[in-house]
């Protein structure tokens, strides 16, 4: 079949480089995809929420399968755009529809969703310009730290962990009425801050039956030891040690299958993948958000250990075979570790040229994905904070990692700056 999919970072190229493996992909094509993307399709310049080019591209292109990388396309309806057309609906669409993905796209549903169906997630409260002073007054009464929401999307900067009183009324007075997001600040979540460790679990769904394809754990924060700002990511490792049966199956009884029940109940129409965030507190997984996509870097290392092919999973989820297929996974460890531009995640300069030194290719364990790069007369030159990143292999996330910054050594761009200590909690 042909496959067209949505996207230009490093998820999408880890996507590309999975979804070419199957027997079941005939041509790729990725809009508008990257530097490394090329190497395994056709990229074209087209925006993720121009819906109308992106139709003509698929009619044009005879595309049997719609691949939706980020966020914002499924927010806005390319499901329910694709099923309205008569000459769409024949196109497999991986991802949900926009009342679904309202799960990632508003904290306000997801935080009711949680409730409606008895999710564990921290106690919360949700303001607006009408009640704005009661918000103020939640916030003077509330324990610190204090977790303060922007309620829509915020391209990953709509979080602010409040260590004062004041820091959490001058954010949420920013947020509000200083429209500090726009329309995705309009509204407000406050919520309890949980103590733990941040985790990540992926299943893929048709809204009845499910699958998990991997779990991970990832680091925000730019600097070592986990300190700093928080970025997009600057690695991932996968599995989690942790994360073993007794954890997992918490997982499964008390968040996944109720949030596969709910979406049942509540009629929504979710044909992909349900990103659960999640905080381990003491053993006892919380929900700190959903996402209805795969999630950049975790793809990095969650594809690299699945093993079952993805083409074939995407296709039982919308045939109604998901419940029969067998899922299994390289039992190595995996780490990958991202590159980014000098100043991120503040300001950064684009366009500088990148070097990859010919022997990574011989470096078997190991693989590199684009994320924020672009192919200018034959050079790939960087085009965003976060640039590349590595994934390797290894027979311990200490392993897999060193195998990650040994590659990194042979890449270069200026400015270029990563973490050195990616997986450092799990030394083996």
């Amino acid at each position: 079949m042909n496959i067209l999919l949505l996207g230009s970072g490093g998820r999408e190229h880890a996507l590309a480089w999975k979804i070419v493996q199957s027997h079941h992909c005939d041509q790729l094509f990725i809009a508008p995809g990257n530097a490394g993307t090329a190497a395994f399709g056709t990229n074209l310049s087209i925006s993720v929420t121009d819906f109308e080019t992106i139709k003509a591209s698929c009619l044009e292109n005879r595309i049997d399968m719609l691949v939706v990388g980020p966020e914002e396309p499924l927010v806005k309806g390319i499901y329910d755009f694709f099923q309205a057309d008569p000459d769409l609906q024949h196109i497999i669409v991986v991802g949900p529809s926009a009342k679904a993905a309202q799960l990632e796209g508003s904290k306000a549903f997801s935080k009711q969703f949680m409730q409606r169906h008895g999710i564990p997630t921290a106690g919360y409260a949700e303001f607006t310009e009408a009640n704005f002073e009661e918000g103020k007054a939640y916030i003077q009464q509330h324990p610190l730290p204090v977790v303060l929401k922007a309620d829509g999307l915020a391209a990953g900067k709509g979080v602010v962990i409040a260590t004062s009183t004041e820091m959490a009324i001058a954010s949420f007075t920013e947020m509000i009425q200083g429209k500090q997001f726009g329309a995705a600040s309009e509204k407000v979540v406050i919520e309890e801050f949980l103590s733990g460790i941040e985790v990540s679990v992926f299943a893929l769904t048709n809204g009845s039956d499910y699958h998990i394809i991997g779990h991970a754990k990832d680091y925000k924060r730019i600097g070592e030891g986990d300190t700093g700002l928080n970025t997009g990511g600057m690695g991932c490792v996968s599995p989690v040690p942790f994360m073993d049966d007794l954890f997992m199956q918490k997982v499964e009884e008390t968040i996944i299958k109720p949030t596969i029940k709910g979406l049942t109940d509540e009629n929504l129409v979710y044909h992909g993948i349900v990103f659960f965030g999640l905080m381990n507190v003491d053993g006892t997984p919380y929900v700190i958000e959903y996402n209805c996509r795969l999630g950049d870097p975790e793809t990095e290392v969650i594809l690299p250990r699945l093993e079952t092919d993805l083409v074939a999973l995407f296709a039982a989820m919308d045939n109604g075979t998901l419940q029969d297929a067998n899922i299994s996974f390289d039992q190595r460890f995996v780490a990958t570790i991202m590159a980014v531009s000098g100043g991120y995640p503040g300001d950064y300069v684009k366009n500088k040229p990148i070097s990859i030194d010919a022997e990574i290719a011989e470096m078997k364990d190991s693989i590199v994905f684009h994320a924020g790069t672009i192919l200018k007369d034959e050079q790939i030159l960087t085009n965003g904070g976060r640039v590349l990143a590595v994934t390797s292999y290894g027979n311990s996330i200490t392993e897999a990692a060193a195998k990650s910054k040994t590659a990194l050594q042979k890449i270069h761009f200026d400015g270029m700056y990563f973490r050195s200590d990616i997986g450092f909690e799990f030394p083996c």
